[in-house]
C-alpha cells in the first residue's frame, strides 16, 4: 500500500483491508470486486489484483504460509527484488539489502549530495555495509523515517538519483481514466462500453483500448456488450 502512496491515506485503508481480509484464505476467496471496493482511494489497482493473486498462490501451493525464501517471493505476482527483500526484512526480520525512495534519499544526502545521476549500484554497497544485521527491521524503519524527514526539510535528495523521474500529474492522466473505468464497473456491474463513454465523456478509443488492456490484465470480464469485474 505504501508504494507511491501517502502514509496518511494508507493509515485509513490498512486496518480496513485487514478487517475485511484478515488472512490469505479470506483474501484468496474474496471476489475481486470486493477487494477493489476496499482498495478504492489508494490508486494503482494492479497492487490489489497482485495481492489477491499472491493470496491464491499461498493458499494453493504453500499451505497458507508466506515463504521467507527470496526465490519463492520473487516468483509471486507483482513481487520484485526490493519488495521481496522488504518482506524478508519486515515480516521475518531477516537481514536483506534493498533500496526504496526514502532509503535512497538518506544515502544520497549523506554521500552524494553534490552529484547528479547517482546510480543505485553505488548505493547498494553503502546500504549493505551499514545494515544492522541483528535488528534489520528497526534499522530500516529508522532509515525510511529519516529519509521522509529529509524530503520535508531539504530539497528531495532522490532528485540526484539516476532513477529519479518527475511524476506525471495524476489529473487528466490515463492512470486516472483507468481508475475511473474500474470504479464505474465496480459500482455498476454489467455496464456497457457505450455507457462508460457517455459517463466519462472522453474519446471512445481511449475507453476501448483501456477496456481491452484491463481485460487482458485480469481486472475485467466481458459478456457480450457488458463488462464485469473478473
Amino acid at each position: 500500500m505504501l508504494q507511491q502512496t501517502q502514509v496518511d491515506r494508507v493509515l485509513v485503508k490498512y486496518p480496513l483491508f485487514l478487517n475485511n481480509f484478515p488472512s490469505f484464505s479470506e483474501l484468496s476467496r474474496a471476489p475481486l470486486k470486493n477487494v477493489l471496493e476496499v482498495w478504492h482511494g489508494l490508486g494503482y489497482n494492479k497492487r490489489a489484483l497482485a495481492l489477491k493473486r499472491i493470496a491464491q498462490t499461498v493458499e494453493a501451493q504453500l499451505e497458507g504460509k508466506l515463504p521467507s525464501d527470496y526465490s519463492a517471493l520473487v516468483a509471486m505476482p507483482g513481487v520484485g527484488h526490493a519488495t521481496a527483500c522488504a518482506i524478508r526484512t519486515f515480516a521475518f526480520d531477516i537481514p536483506s539489502v534493498f533500496i526504496e525512495t526514502n532509503i535512497r534519499s538518506v544515502f544520497i544526502h549523506a554521500f552524494y549530495a553534490e552529484e547528479q545521476g547517482v546510480e543505485d549500484d553505488r548505493l547498494y554497497p553503502l546500504v549493505e555495509g551499514t545494515l544492522d544485521r541483528s535488528n534489520p527491521r528497526s534499522w530500516y524503519y529508522a532509515l525510511m523515517d529519516y529519509g521522509a524527514m529529509l524530503k520535508k526539510q531539504h530539497k528531495n535528495p532522490s532528485r540526484n538519483s539516476a532513477q529519479y523521474k518527475k511524476q506525471v500529474p495524476f489529473e487528466g492522466s490515463n492512470r486516472q481514466l483507468r481508475g475511473k473505468i474500474v470504479s464505474l464497473i465496480v459500482a455498476h456491474s454489467g455496464i456497457t462500453e457505450t455507457d462508460l463513454t457517455r459517463r466519462l465523456n472522453v474519446d471512445p478509443q481511449l475507453i476501448s483500448s483501456n477496456l481491452q488492456k484491463l481485460e487482458v490484465e485480469g481486472f475485467l470480464k466481458r459478456h457480450q456488450t457488458k463488462f464485469f469485474i473478473a
